[in-house]
Protein backbone atom coordinates (compact mmCIF):
# COMPACT_ATOMS: atom_id res chain seq x y z
CA UNK A 1 0.00 0.00 0.00
CA UNK A 2 2.91 2.36 0.66
CA UNK A 3 4.01 2.10 -2.98
CA UNK A 4 0.49 2.93 -4.20
CA UNK A 5 0.32 5.90 -1.81
CA UNK A 6 3.69 7.17 -3.02
CA UNK A 7 2.81 6.76 -6.70
CA UNK A 8 -0.56 8.44 -6.22
CA UNK A 9 1.09 11.35 -4.42
CA UNK A 10 3.74 11.71 -7.13
CA UNK A 11 0.95 11.73 -9.72
CA UNK A 12 -0.86 14.52 -7.85
CA UNK A 13 2.40 16.48 -7.53
CA UNK A 14 3.11 16.27 -11.25
CA UNK A 15 -0.52 17.12 -12.03
CA UNK A 16 -0.02 20.32 -10.04
CA UNK A 17 3.25 21.08 -11.82
CA UNK A 18 1.31 20.73 -15.08
CA UNK A 19 -1.46 23.03 -13.83
CA UNK A 20 1.25 25.47 -12.73
CA UNK A 21 2.81 25.40 -16.20
CA UNK A 22 -0.51 26.03 -17.92
CA UNK A 23 -1.51 28.85 -15.58
CA UNK A 24 1.87 30.57 -15.59
CA UNK A 25 2.95 30.15 -19.20
CA UNK A 26 0.01 29.10 -21.40
CA UNK A 27 -2.89 31.03 -19.86
CA UNK A 28 -3.25 33.46 -22.78
CA UNK A 29 -2.03 31.03 -25.44
CA UNK A 30 -4.42 28.92 -27.57
CA UNK A 31 -3.81 25.72 -25.57
CA UNK A 32 -4.33 27.41 -22.21
CA UNK A 33 -7.43 29.24 -23.38
CA UNK A 34 -8.86 25.99 -24.74
CA UNK A 35 -8.14 24.04 -21.52
CA UNK A 36 -9.77 26.70 -19.34
CA UNK A 37 -12.43 27.81 -21.85
CA UNK A 38 -11.22 31.42 -21.92
CA UNK A 39 -11.85 34.23 -24.35
CA UNK A 40 -8.72 36.13 -25.49
CA UNK A 41 -9.69 39.40 -23.79
CA UNK A 42 -10.30 37.73 -20.44
CA UNK A 43 -7.12 35.64 -20.72
CA UNK A 44 -5.06 38.76 -21.37
CA UNK A 45 -6.70 40.71 -18.53
CA UNK A 46 -6.30 37.88 -16.00
CA UNK A 47 -2.83 36.68 -17.00
CA UNK A 48 -1.07 38.00 -13.87
CA UNK A 49 -3.74 36.55 -11.58
CA UNK A 50 -3.44 33.18 -13.31
CA UNK A 51 0.35 33.21 -12.92
CA UNK A 52 -0.15 33.78 -9.20
CA UNK A 53 -2.55 30.79 -9.07
CA UNK A 54 0.02 28.76 -10.94
CA UNK A 55 2.68 29.62 -8.41
CA UNK A 56 0.46 28.31 -5.61
CA UNK A 57 -0.09 25.07 -7.53
CA UNK A 58 3.67 24.78 -7.79
CA UNK A 59 3.96 25.20 -4.02
CA UNK A 60 1.48 22.36 -3.54
CA UNK A 61 3.50 20.13 -5.86
CA UNK A 62 6.79 20.92 -4.14
CA UNK A 63 5.19 20.37 -0.73
CA UNK A 64 3.98 16.93 -1.77
CA UNK A 65 7.39 15.90 -3.07
CA UNK A 66 9.07 17.37 0.02
CA UNK A 67 6.77 15.32 2.25
CA UNK A 68 7.66 12.16 0.35
CA UNK A 69 11.36 13.02 0.50
CA UNK A 70 11.14 13.39 4.29
CA UNK A 71 9.97 9.78 4.51
CA UNK A 72 7.50 7.74 6.53
CA UNK A 73 8.33 9.33 9.85
CA UNK A 74 7.14 12.67 8.49
CA UNK A 75 4.07 11.51 6.53
CA UNK A 76 2.02 14.22 8.25
CA UNK A 77 3.68 16.72 5.88
CA UNK A 78 2.44 14.80 2.84
CA UNK A 79 -0.99 14.39 4.42
CA UNK A 80 -1.16 18.14 5.08
CA UNK A 81 -0.39 18.99 1.46
CA UNK A 82 -2.84 16.37 0.17
CA UNK A 83 -5.51 17.92 2.41
CA UNK A 84 -4.64 21.31 0.88
CA UNK A 85 -5.13 19.84 -2.59
CA UNK A 86 -8.51 18.37 -1.65
CA UNK A 87 -9.68 21.64 -0.05
CA UNK A 88 -8.51 23.59 -3.12
CA UNK A 89 -10.41 21.16 -5.36
CA UNK A 90 -13.61 21.49 -3.34
CA UNK A 91 -13.30 25.28 -3.15
CA UNK A 92 -12.60 25.50 -6.87
CA UNK A 93 -15.63 23.34 -7.63
CA UNK A 94 -17.85 25.57 -5.49
CA UNK A 95 -16.53 28.90 -6.74
CA UNK A 96 -15.37 28.25 -10.30
CA UNK A 97 -16.09 24.95 -12.06
CA UNK A 98 -17.34 21.53 -10.96
CA UNK A 99 -14.68 20.06 -13.26
CA UNK A 100 -12.00 21.12 -10.74
CA UNK A 101 -13.42 18.68 -8.20
CA UNK A 102 -12.67 15.78 -10.54
CA UNK A 103 -9.42 17.05 -12.05
CA UNK A 104 -7.82 18.27 -8.82
CA UNK A 105 -9.85 17.17 -5.80
CA UNK A 106 -10.52 13.53 -6.64
CA UNK A 107 -6.88 12.56 -7.39
CA UNK A 108 -5.85 14.37 -4.19
CA UNK A 109 -8.51 12.51 -2.19
CA UNK A 110 -7.47 9.16 -3.65
CA UNK A 111 -3.81 9.82 -2.79
CA UNK A 112 -4.83 10.99 0.69
CA UNK A 113 -6.83 7.82 1.35
CA UNK A 114 -3.94 5.69 0.09
CA UNK A 115 -1.52 7.58 2.31
CA UNK A 116 -3.75 7.15 5.37
CA UNK A 117 -4.21 3.42 4.68
CA UNK A 118 -0.47 3.00 4.23
CA UNK A 119 -0.21 4.31 7.77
Amino acid sequence: MALIATLATVFVAFLHFYIMYIEMFLWDKPKGMKIFGLKPDFAKASKVMAANQGLYNGFLAVGLLWGLWLGDGESHVTIFFLLCVVVAGVYGAITSSKKILFVQGLPGLMALIAMLLAG
